[in-house]
């Protein structure tokens, strides 16, 4: 039942999204796309009850309640620059907005953009082992955790690989090729610039 709610939660985030979308350049119905939109972290609030719920009525920790607190650490670091992300795309295509700003490809601004992601992906795996750690002292020490623990492993392992992929951003930089402007390469435009282009589109 977990891993089928896991899938319906994916299903759901992707079709709220669109519709969220849609309504807003599309439909023009702002406030319907906010409604749409704020209903996201409803799934994994749904999610999150179920897998307590399951594990209330003496189910044995599995992979499946690891997975879901995964999933749920996973969106909700990633969740929102997800939207964010697929809202200015929206926004050029759907409603003349300006063209999204590409993340940056060479230098110290690649080293900040991946640094950041680095530190969104800390807040999932904080999140999931959170989760999982709940979940071990609810059950006990009668029970048997161990799949709960391996997943707690697994959120640090990866949390480490992506550490350890950002940190060579940072110690081997990569160069924009001779004679490439910053903008040319990719840098982008300062974060007060594209969220005012952003918030000038979205108030068409």
């Amino acid at each position: 039942m977990v891993v089928v709610l896991i899938i319906a939660c994916e299903v759901g985030f992707w079709v709220l999204l669109a519709l969220g979308l849609g309504a807003r350049y599309l439909l023009k119905w702002r406030r319907t796309s906010v409604f749409l939109l704020l209903c996201e972290p409803v799934l994994e609030l749904v999610l999150f009850a179920v897998t307590a719920y399951d594990l209330k009525n003496g189910a044995e920790p599995g992979w499946e309640h690891g997975l879901a607190a995964l999933y749920i650490g996973y969106t909700v670091a990633y969740g929102h620059y997800t939207i964010r992300w697929l809202d200015g795309h929206a926004a050029h295509r759907l409603a003349g907005g300006p063209p999204p700003v590409k993340p940056p490809r060479h230098g110290m601004p690649r080293a900040r953009h991946e640094g950041a992601l680095w530190l969104r992906t800390v807040l999932g795996a904080a999140v999931a082992c959170a989760l999982l750690q709940g979940a071990v002292r609810y059950v006990g020490g009668d029970g048997d955790v161990s799949s709960l623990r391996s997943f707690q492993w697994t959120a640090l392992r990866v949390t480490g690989i992506h550490g350890l992929i950002a940190l060579t951003y940072l110690i081997w930089p990569k160069r924009a090729p001779a004679g490439t402007s910053s903008a040319a390469a990719g840098e982008g435009a300062p974060e007060g610039t594209r969220e005012t282009a952003r918030s000038a589109t979205t108030k068409r």
